[in-house]
């Protein structure tokens, strides 16, 4: 049998990929045209557009950081098995948030539930730098590096809490912040931390 040392993370980003390509797919299929054929029937459905490309655009933010978190550890240990499982799970929420609010049109409790899924996803993305970063492969990355890592993360968790509870109140408020939250990581990382990767 396999000790834990000798499995390399291929086999789970492979799976990874699967997952993120699969909740691609769910999320397309939650699209529906107009029953009538008028450019006004189209406009109507702009909650629908808005979140389908709000989480479009997230979905591949977090594979793009997932993809370049992952190229740090050597091993997959069970924490980082475990710690993955619970970040694609957050991540799978997201056709059910974005439809729920297409639905209601930018709905209150939708778009406090929407940052909720958010705050999730970052948590469990935390928790997976920790593991993949600072456990696994902490002479991969500058400190100074990894501290700007677990800063953005755990700002962008604020963000993501205030968000849910300003839509609760403002919805299109809400769903701003979490716009500008996700400008926050299309760049997947802190300066330094390819340093060492080939």
């Amino acid at each position: 049998m396999t000790s834990e040392e000798t499995v390399t993370p291929d086999r789970m980003n492979a799976f990874s990929d699967g997952v993120f390509a699969v909740i691609i797919t769910i999320l397309v299929l939650e699209l529906r045209p107009p029953k009538e054929a008028s450019f006004s029937a189209l406009l109507a459905l702009w909650p629908t557009a808005i979140s389908y490309a709000i989480s479009y655009l997230f979905i591949a933010i977090v594979w793009v950081n997932h993809h370049h978190l992952l190229r740090f550890p050597d091993v997959a240990t069970h924490r980082l098995i475990w710690g993955n499982f619970a970040h694609l799970f957050a991540v799978s929420l997201m056709p059910f948030a974005t439809a729920w609010i297409a639905s209601t049109e930018l709905g209150a409790v939708p778009v406090a539930f929407y940052a909720g899924d958010f705050f999730l996803v970052n948590a469990t993305y935390l928790l997976l730098c920790i593991e993949a970063v600072d456990r696994s492969a902490p002479h991969k990355v500058d400190p100074r590096a990894r501290a700007m890592m677990r800063m953005r993360s755990l700002a962008t968790l604020a963000v993501f809490a205030a968000a849910g509870v300003v839509a609760l109140r403002y919805p299109i408020g809400g769903m701003a912040m979490i716009c500008l939250c996700l400008a926050v990581y299309l760049s997947p990382g802190a300066p330094g931390t390819a340093r060492q990767l080939t």
